[in-house]
């Protein structure tokens, strides 16, 4: 994977123009909570759910920790304290039965105080760092939490304000084994413990995955036994210490390579070291290693991300605990400041969630405490997936993306074994003899160790189309060429040639991909499959998912995808690929977008009235995808706009966190601030708990990072080749600030406002690319340097300046009166 330091010129060189704006800067962001979760016994709440025990005390109450590789649910207890973990590696074979994220071990710490008083906890979202402290008889107990990245270890630190006053027992285990709710799901495992340091061990047959979890605790002051109350249940036992640290480091023996999706589900890790040697020789690189030096390492890693970006949205922070500020919400006290805090949660997920050396964010992030994760915790893509790093660039965390190229660069082998396969089925006169000739396409459940092939049930071939626009914005946002060269390009190439090959060209000369399916859109009626019959090529397949040709979102896709790899072969000055001249020729026959007789844009191509096919407030709005994340639908298109509002009216946000989340950010996209704002509430209002984890249900991430990528929507807009800033800014945000937020071209933008006007505007070139601004009365602005020295501007038509700029500086912007 090539990496550059994309952010060596952020935010904090705004900080320069904006100095005087310090509120945002110096904001605490915590959730926090005066009382403790729910004891409800070991797992506790129990309801089956698709599968998957699911547990509302987890998802409500528990506060989560990740590195981006494993994830920590903490519920700050004070009698039996419960540490969940969950490592990405960690598979079974889930309800689906290609793979399904499972539960890897608990930590149960034993303190017996039962009777305390002054408690809190909290998690500091500006530390990701989460605290405890409370009182009990007499002395103050205070715990700090964090799962380090640059460390790869859970760090917890208990303290007590009087000497000798810690004891506690801990007592790690591996999750679902011996605790069986289901029958065996193929785990077995081994534990011990010797001395301070515990191993726990787990393995699945499904994919032959090992685990290792190695747990130790480092005394100041006081004693330390250690034995097993039972096979598989060791403890350690601590008594009467000054502090303690426990250390917990997780490995296995998964690797990210092709075989691990090409070879049969025993054979995936064939040959792969065992997690052992890797985890005890960890642990001993950590031995001489402070607590303030793992939390020093932690900070720095961390703040080096969360720090780039401030908003503030001209709020006070709240003195409510969340529970209350989100009830609150709910009930109709719409305070800013969650919305706020919200964006600064929804940053923290992701850095916690994926870093760019782990495996991607999955749809619970990298949290999930049951058997069988929901949705198999895996990366579903048509739309979920994309919608966790929609966010990403623009949010100036790029690199939490480069978690997913890798992903991609692994599987595309037998991504272009399932392009080959669908072109011999669908096409074969054309398939090519030529490696990689067939390019290369994803269907849409897929997990770290399994792809899907594409367009046979509920989802057409767009879904790849879906991806590779996040791999060319990447290169939009970054600038890197290099990247672009190695990467970026060759995905787009690959992509259009596969779709070259889906597409069938039709009487009137128009080239439709068959077949084509929108999103999990189903056949709902008798007087449904009535209006199929017209249409021979359609058809209902298996559980009632309709298949046509020509869906928008699959000719869409196609065109953003022609789009983008004619624009990476120009940036790269690529000339002499004959195929090129081949999109040029079928981009303009592909009529991807057409208006229905309600005025709405048609999701297939044989709908009259709105919702001819399928529910008319269906979760999915596939057919908005050329609106967002697509680029299609702009303002070059108003009548196209016009309909996409109308079937965005039409359409409804009674649904899911994730699928309001895309109607938020469609409607940010087309300037209609009340209505994104309108989105945003609700999945605060409706889908939001105490912790601020998100539902839909259960918990999923996605509506999360969607309403992340949303309110940059909201701040800032650069996808029609212009920076448009306060795009969508509603009533309710009159006044505020951001800095660090990133456009296309690779600049950070710094902007005040109040009375909803901007005051104060900023930009640092992180590419030394021309920049192009629109903004109301731009027409008679001065730009100047950083040494206060005027820079020349050229004005286009609707408000636009142009002006040149270098590599690291910074640009003040002032408007005219």
């Amino acid at each position: 994977m090539i990496r550059r330091h994309i952010a060596t010129f952020a935010a904090g060189s705004l900080l320069i123009t904006l100095a005087h704006n310090t509120s945002a800067a110096s904001k605490t962001y915590e959730v926090w909570e005066p009382q403790q979760a729910p004891n409800y016994g070991d797992i506790g709440g129990m309801t089956v759910m698709r599968g998957s025990n699911y547990d509302e005390h987890w998802e409500r109450w528990s506060y989560p920790l990740g590195n981006g590789h494993m994830g920590a649910n903490i519920f700050g207890r004070t009698t039996t304290e419960r540490v969940q973990i969950t490592h990405k590696d960690f598979h079974n074979e889930g309800v689906y039965q290609f793979g399904g994220l499972t539960s890897f071990a608990e930590l149960y710490i034993d303190f017996d105080h039962s009777d305390v008083s002054d408690y809190r906890r909290s998690l500091n979202l500006n530390d990701a760092i989460k605290h405890v402290t409370y009182k009990h008889g007499g002395v103050t107990y205070t715990r700090e939490y964090f799962v380090s990245h640059p460390d790869n270890v859970v760090v917890i630190r208990l303290t007590a304000d009087q000497p000798g006053m810690l004891s506690f027992k801990l007592m790690p285990e591996i999750d679902h084994l011996g605790r069986m709710h289901y029958a065996n799901d193929g785990r077995t495992g081994s534990a011990l413990v010797q001395g301070d340091t515990a191993t726990l061990r787990a393995h699945h047959d499904f994919f032959n995955v090992t685990m290792e979890g190695q747990v130790k605790v480092s005394l100041e002051g006081g004693s330390l036994t250690s034995g097993m109350d039972k096979p598989l249940s060791p403890f350690i036992q601590v008594e009467s210490a000054d502090a303690a640290t426990i250390i917990l480091a997780v490995d296995s023996n998964y690797e990210l390579k092709p075989s691990v999706f090409m070879n049969p589900p025993e054979k995936k890790l064939t040959g792969n070291s065992d997690p052992h040697e890797k985890v005890t020789a960890h642990m001993a690189a950590l031995e001489s290693m402070s607590y303030s030096k793992l939390k020093a390492n932690h900070l720095a890693d961390y703040h080096e991300l969360f720090n780039r970006v401030t908003l503030d949205l001209g709020t006070q922070v709240s003195k409510q605990p969340t529970r209350l500020l989100v009830d609150a919400y709910k009930h109709g006290d719409k305070d800013p400041y969650l919305e706020e805090l919200m964006f600064h949660f929804a940053r923290y997920l992701l850095i916690a969630s994926s870093r760019e050396d782990s495996l991607p964010a999955n749809l619970q992030g990298t949290w999930n405490q049951y058997i069988y994760a929901p949705w198999s915790g895996g990366y579903w893509h048509n739309i979920n997936v994309q919608m966790n790093y929609w966010g990403a660039m623009s949010a100036n965390l790029a690199e939490t993306f480069e978690a997913y190229i890798d992903y991609y660069q692994a599987y595309r082998p037998q991504a272009e074994k399932y392009a080959t396969e669908y072109v011999q089925e669908f096409s074969p006169d054309r398939v090519s003899k030529e490696p990689s000739g067939n390019g290369w396409i994803i269907g849409s459940g897929a997990n770290p160790y399994y792809i899907p092939a594409a367009g046979r049930v509920h989802s057409g071939p767009g879904t790849g189309g879906l991806v590779a626009k996040l791999i060319m914005d990447y290169y939009r946002f970054t600038q890197d060429k290099e990247y672009l060269r190695e990467v970026g390009y060759p995905a787009m190439l690959g992509i259009s040639r596969f779709y070259s090959k889906a597409l069938q060209e039709q009487e009137d000369g128009t080239l439709l991909v068959y077949p084509s399916a929108s999103p999990e859109i189903r056949v709902q009626s008798e007087a449904q499959r009535e209006t199929m019959k017209q249409f021979p090529w359609a058809k209902e397949a298996k559980r009632g998912y309709y298949i046509t040709k020509g869906t928008t979102f699959d000719q869409a896709a196609v065109w953003e995808s022609y789009k983008d790899a004619l624009e990476g072969a120009e940036a790269l000055g690529i000339k002499d690929e004959p195929f090129l001249d081949t999109m040029r020729r079928e981009i303009n026959l592909l009529d991807p977008i057409l208006v229905g007789d309600s005025g709405q844009i048609k999701e297939f191509r044989e709908e009259t009235t709105y919702a001819t096919f399928g529910l008319p407030n269906h979760r999915h709005i596939s057919h908005l995808c050329a609106l967002y994340p697509g680029t299609m639908i702009d303002s070059k298109h108003p009548e196209w706009q016009a309909a996409a509002s109308k079937t965005l009216d039409l359409r409804g946000i009674e649904t899911r966190n994730w699928a309001i989340a895309h109607h938020m950010n469609t409607r940010a996209r087309l300037g209609e601030a009340e209505k994104a704002l309108e989105a945003y509430q609700k999945i605060l209002a409706e889908r939001t708990f105490p912790n601020l984890l998100t539902w839909q249900p259960p918990f999923q991430v996605d509506g999360t990072f969607g309403s992340l990528a949303g309110v940059v929507e909201m701040l800032l807009q650069s996808h029609e080749g212009f920076i448009d800033i306060l795009s969508a800014l509603p009533k309710a945000w009159d006044e505020g600030s951001y800095e660090g937020l990133v456009a296309r071209g690779n600049f950070t933008v710094a902007v005040e406002w109040k009375g909803g006007a901007a005051t104060q505007l900023a930009i640092t070139s992180r590419a030394g690319k021309q920049c192009t601004l629109r903004y109301q009365g731009l027409e008679g602005a001065t730009v100047t340097d950083s040494d206060g020295q005027p820079v020349a501007i050229t004005t286009g038509e609707n408000g636009l300046i142009r002006f040149a700029t270098k590599l690291g500086e910074t640009y003040s912007v002032t408007l005219s009166e």
